[in-house]
């Protein structure tokens, strides 16, 4: 009996954890049992992207858009969609709107995204490589070993434009003809996945969605560079897709198209996984070959840059997942139809971990060029709770905050940059008015400081010690000198930090002193935290012309801080308040307030 319908259930970490593969089983029972195995195809996919609306289901030919599905919702979906050709209308997405949308295109999420890196993730199955090769996967690759030579592919990858995603925008082409000239027998190609800034996950779901477009571009740069092995720098806390990985791998051995005399060209390659322990500073790339090389993940002072001597002093390609995701595309399409997509200075699409008080979370890919409104607004859907837009932290750890007055300016490497932030990675955390500056300061501080590994002193002792005056100025001790104390360390460690790390960790002090300085201020001079974050710089109170002695607040405090009999007046007792705001979750007559 011939298919009617193809089942797509999201198999990303975010829908896994959310109950997906019990979704993916279910709906596999069920079809038999209803009688309609035979007419469906399901199909356990990367990430949609959509991750606010996880776990997703998408069904085929219709392309109805199932959010938020639960393992018992699969009967009911196979029975009336699948049986009686009935969409289940309360499952479909429907945000504020009359009309319950059925298909992803009319979905505003997805309306302005345009999808190269991502363009198999939520359409393939990940473990099954002749699904990538029924959308022109390896095409690229056998283009390259049989139309094209290493110069041919070099000036390809100049006319498109393409520039390192992984945070420096290095242009790609320049670093591949570096180690293409390099006179040497051995040479290699590197991926760096070792994706570690908070909020980021592009290079996991690429990899869990997509893994086999990573092989064929490595393979392409082997060939390119004149390299014959390549290894895969992954943390070992992607679990997924490590093991997506070694499917596609043994897959694309068996085809021919990994290991020795690729598809029949003569030229041979192949490719090695290498964990990593989750150390961030390991994402520099002189950290990660020393890790892959056995030793402890520590920079190196550059030049020579790995491209001219890198592992194991050899030449040495290397690209983040993002990168490597671009290079198929291009090289089947061509590097000018590449080079009309995005602004004059940064070519092609950017991949965006959208997170924070947002509507919608996810994954986001868009031309390089649209604005942070754009993102942020038009396919986040706006600040979550109704609340105000105060920042959006672009870069991560290494990035500062751009704020409303700069909401229509186009995501590129130099707009990004002239503001004060930068592009990094990809992640993208937006902030509401609820947010303390100060407190979220520290937060990327302590992060820096604990991944820092301590081997040059400008960010062992400078990081450590911008941390201590944030955690003053968040506990009411900080001084009117701190600003500037905080201004010259930060500059110094970006002048003689060895690596980025240490480089970019002063970028959100630096940043937020110049957006919010008034907010430092308050936490200084009025020993006052405006959003109330800050425990040591608030107090709760009860209003006495909104408490109604209802008791609700009294007997949810977890220490008996809130005094005051039933139908009187209730105070708190400043002394045993340890600040968890409890009472004001509890209290329905807005009698709790936070001074």
């Amino acid at each position: 009996m011939a298919l009617r319908n193809y089942i797509l259930v999201c198999g990303g970490t975010g829908c896994e954890s959310a109950g997906a593969d019990s979704i993916y089983k279910n709906l596999i029972s069920e079809c038999e049992l209803q009688g309609v195995a035979d007419e469906v195809q399901i199909i356990k996919t990367g990430c949609f992207g959509f991750c606010e609306q996880g776990p997703i289901v998408k069904i085929l030919p219709e392309d109805s858009f199932y959010v938020q599905v639960k393992p018992e919702d699969a009967k009911e979906l196979v029975s009336e969609h699948i049986v009686k050709g009935r969409e289940v209308a309360r499952l479909l997405y429907n945000k504020n709107e009359s009309k319950k949308h059925a298909k992803v295109e009319d979905i505003e999420f997805y309306q302005k995204q345009f999808r190269i890196v991502l363009r198999n993730c939520g359409f393939i199955n990940p473990e099954n490589i002749d699904e990538y090769v029924a959308r022109e996967g390896y095409a690229a690759l056998e283009k390259v070993l049989f139309e094209m030579t290493p110069d041919d592919v070099i000036n390809e990858l100049k006319v498109a434009g393409l520039r390192g995603r992984g945070g420096a925008g290095f242009p790609s082409w320049m670093k591949w003809n570096f180690t293409k000239q390099v006179e040497d027998d051995v040479k290699y190609v590197v991926c760096n996945a070792d994706e570690g800034d908070p909020g980021a996950y592009m290079d996991r779901s690429t990899l869990e969605g997509d893994p086999h477009s990573i092989l064929e571009a490595m393979t392409i740069a082997g060939y390119t560079c004149g390299a014959s092995k390549g290894y895969i720098y992954i943390r070992a806390e992607y679990p997924l897709a490590i093991k997506r990985l070694e499917i596609a791998m043994g897959q694309a051995r068996e085809y021919g198209l990994l290991g020795e005399d690729i598809l029949g060209s003569g030229f041979g390659f192949d490719i090695e996984i290498r964990l990593g322990a989750g150390a961030f500073v390991c994402g520099e790339e002189t950290a990660l070959l020393a890790s892959i090389e056995g030793e402890r993940g520590m920079p190196r002072p550059r030049p020579p840059f790995p491209a001219v001597k890198g592992l194991w002093g050899r030449p040495t390609v290397i690209n983040n997942v993002e990168t490597w995701a671009n290079i198929p595309v291009i090289l089947l399409k061509g590097g000018e139809w590449f080079s009309k997509i995005g602004t004059d200075d940064s070519k092609g699409t950017k991949v965006f971990a959208l997170t924070g008080k947002i509507r919608n979370s996810g994954l986001v890919e868009v031309p390089m060029g649209t604005t942070l409104r754009e993102i942020i607004f038009d396919i986040g859907g706006g600040i979550a709770n109704g609340r105000e837009f105060k920042a959006v932290q672009t870069g991560g750890p290494s990035g500062g905050v751009i704020t409303k007055e700069h909401l229509d300016t186009p995501i590129d490497y130099g707009s990004l940059t002239g503001l004060g932030s930068m592009m990094g990675s990809g992640g993208m955390i937006v902030m509401d008015e609820d947010d303390c500056i100060v407190d979220v300061t520290k937060f990327y501080l302590g992060f820096s400081v604990d991944e820092s590994c301590g081997k040059c002193s400008p960010c062992r002792i400078g990081g450590r010690s911008l941390y201590n005056l944030l955690d003053k100025i968040t506990k009411g001790d900080g001084e009117m000198e701190d600003i500037d104390k905080m201004k010259e360390i930060g500059a110094a460690m970006k002048k003689a930090s060895l690596c980025g790390l240490g480089q970019t960790a002063p970028n959100p002090i630096l940043s937020t002193l110049h957006y919010f300085e008034k907010e430092y201020l308050a936490h200084i001079k009025d020993k006052r935290c405006p959003a109330g974050k800050c425990k040591e710089l608030i107090s709760y109170n009860i209003l006495a012309d909104k408490c109604i002695g209802c008791t609700a607040c009294a007997r949810k405090c977890p220490v008996d801080a809130i005094i005051g009999e039933r139908r009187q007046l209730h105070r708190i007792d400043p002394d045993l308040c340890i600040k968890c705001g409890v009472c004001l979750e509890t209290c329905k007559f807005g009698a709790v307030f936070v001074r």
